[in-house]
Parts: structure tokens; sequence; C-alpha cells
């Protein structure tokens, strides 16, 4: 198991609160790549480093640190430029560099299983390495003199990034085209479906959405306590009363800090949300933070799913929390219901739920 050392950056701007809590999320992160956290460190600063994000000064203490933890990766918690990367990677002999972003990628290429997610995890790589192709040929401008290149440096390294950037962008159309048609194929379902009242089930990555799944349908959808362990979205058949069925479908987690264009890759396993006739956002009660999860889920959804469909808010893991814990959350959210997808508190509560928002959408269907 790789060990690695994280690296937080608080700046003016940002509540030490927030670094913390950011951090923690970075080593869960960590944790599921595979990834054993040997220290963690946030460096105060008043404005980010062009060159190395942190100050030279800082790496020359981080190599320090990984030497003593005898570690070999060091993962920051906001995006780094390919120059970047290459600059750190020279002040930080054999040590593997990557962002948040970077660190994402690579569990979801870990948790990719059909197809059509696989399509998905390599346009968002594709996007990720695009921008940094240009830094990544920077290197034979330093082996020049007055900013002209250097003697056998012409030609070769410009013409090699054009070359790699086309080939990229081709890849990039291609993947695109093959992921437009199993999308078709997907709309097609959400066609069929039209007559049948669809529940999306969303929320922030790891809130117990797989579990709850299960407990509603006895599904057997893969649940791990991992961050992503969801990338493909399934839809199952749920049973609320004799002779009422509806359909009920898990998504990928929300994450806060996640780049736009991942977002965007990532749209068509959320889209069973926005063809959905009703959304339960289901929310880690345990979390210290909840409240700003609760607002990344928000964001997500205003691109997705129009502001009439009806939303519940289910607040999960209430088996793990104190009554005082409880009691805050039903003063801040009062119309929110409280479950534990783990040992069924609640479950029969938000089935009723669920059966007379079924009933008022018969009505109009």
């Amino acid at each position: 198991m790789e060990k690695a050392i994280l690296i937080g950056i608080k700046l003016p701007a940002s509540k030490l609160e927030a670094v913390e809590e950011h951090l923690l999320e970075l080593g869960a992160l960590a944790d599921t790549a595979g990834a054993k956290v040997a220290a963690s460190v946030i460096q105060k600063l008043q404005k980010l480093n062009s060159a190395t994000l942190i100050g030279e000064g800082k790496v020359l203490e981080i190599a320090e640190l990984l030497k003593a933890n005898d570690a070999h990766l060091v993962v920051f918690d906001e995006d780094l430029s390919g120059s970047q990367v290459r600059n750190l990677e020279e002040l930080l002999p054999d040590v593997k560099v990557l962002d948040r972003t970077a660190l994402i990628l690579d569990i979801f290429a870990r948790h990719a299983k059909t197809a059509e997610s696989r399509l998905m995890v390599e346009i968002a790589q594709m996007q990720y390495m695009y921008p940094r192709l240009t830094n990544a040929w920077t290197h034979l401008s330093r082996q020049a003199t007055g900013g002209t290149p250097g003697i056998g440096m012409r030609g070769p390294g410009e013409k090699q990034l054009e070359v790699d950037r086309r080939l990229v962008k081709k890849r990039i159309l291609e993947l695109k085209s093959k992921l437009k048609k199993i999308e078709q194929g997907r709309n097609i379902q959400a066609k069929n479906r039209e007559g049948i009242f669809h529940i999306g089930i969303v929320g922030y990555t790891n809130a117990g959405k797989s579990t709850l799944v299960n407990r509603l349908t006895n599904a057997g959808v893969l649940a791990e306590n991992k961050l992503f362990a969801t990338l493909d979205s399934t839809t199952r058949r749920l049973f609320l009363s004799e002779g009422v069925s509806v359909l009920v479908s898990d998504t990928v987690g929300f994450i806060r800090k996640l780049p736009h264009h991942l977002m965007e890759t990532f749209k068509s396993t959320l889209s069973v949300a926005s063809t959905a006739n009703c959304i339960l956002e289901v929310v880690d009660s345990t979390s210290c933070d909840y409240e700003e999860q609760i607002a990344v889920t928000a964001k997500t959804l205003e691109q997705l799913v129009s502001p009439f469909v009806p939303h519940l808010l289910v607040f999960n893991k209430i088996d793990r929390i104190s009554e005082e814990q409880l009691s805050a959350i039903g003063e801040r959210y009062p119309n929110a219901l409280k479950i534990s997808s783990q040992n069924g508190t609640g479950i029969a509560e938000l089935k009723q739920k669920l059966l007379a928002l079924q009933g008022e959408w018969k009505v109009t269907h």
C-alpha cells in the first residue's frame, strides 16, 4: 500500500475548519484509491505560488516529511497545472504528485464496471490531460538561451505537441460519439418507463444511497463504505403496497470541488435524476458538514432537475448519532425524514411518503 502525504491550502478567504474538513475528505478519497495517509499538512498562504502552489521552501519541508514517513506520494487538495506537477516532481525526486481531480479520476477508473462508465472515465481523463499537454513540452524551452529553442530542440517538440493534441482531441470525439449512442438507448428506456412513477435517489458520495436501494428493493447493489463505490446508475422495482410498484434509480454521488468537465462527462449517468418524477436526496447525518454537502447537491441538481419535481430530504445513518444531534436536524430541517438504511429505522414511514407522492402523481398522469 502506497503511503501518502496530503496537502491542504488555507487562503485568507477560507476558514480553517473548512480546509480541515476538506482534507479529511481527501484522506477518505486516498483510502478509497488504496493509499495509506501518513501525514496531512495545511499550508497558510496569502496567494497561490504559480510554480509549485505552496512555495519552494514548503516543498523542501514536505520532502523531509516524505523521507521521515517513507512515503512516495503527495496529494494536493487543489488542482495543479502540468507545469506545477513537473516542478514539484523535480523538487521531490522519486515521488508521485497528484491533485484532487487526478485522485478522483483514479477512483472512477477503478470503479467503472459498465461500457458507459468506462467511456465516461476515459473522456474525463482525456479532458484532464489535454490542457496539461502544453506544459508537458515546456522542458524544451528550458534548454534554450534567450527564449530561443536550443540546438537540436527546434521543431520536434512543437510538432509532437500538435500531434499529441490532435490525437487527444480525436479520441475525445470518438468516445463522445460512442457515449451518445448509449445515451440514446437510455432515453428510449426512459420513454418506456413513462407510465411508471420513477424515484431518483441522489446525494453526496457515501451518504448510503446504495444501502438504501438494497433496503427498499433487496436489489443486492454494491454498497461499500467507500467514496464513489457506485458509478453506474442502477434501476430497480420497488413494491410500495399490494398492486403498487415504482422504479428506484441509484446515481453516482456528488462531491465538492468536482471540476466542471467531470460533472459534464457524468451527466448521462445523472440523467436518470432528470427524468425522475420524484427526487429522494439522501444525507449522511453523521457528517459534521452535512449542510455544505446539501448545498453541493443542490447546486448540482439545479442543472438537472426541474424545481417543480417533488423533493424528499432524507437523513440517513441516524442509528449512529446522538439524540441531541437528531434533535438539531429536526429543528433545522423539520420536513426531512430520518432513517437508518442499515437497521431499517424510518423505512416504513419513507415508503408511506413515497406511496402518497405516487398517488398524487397518478391523478395527473
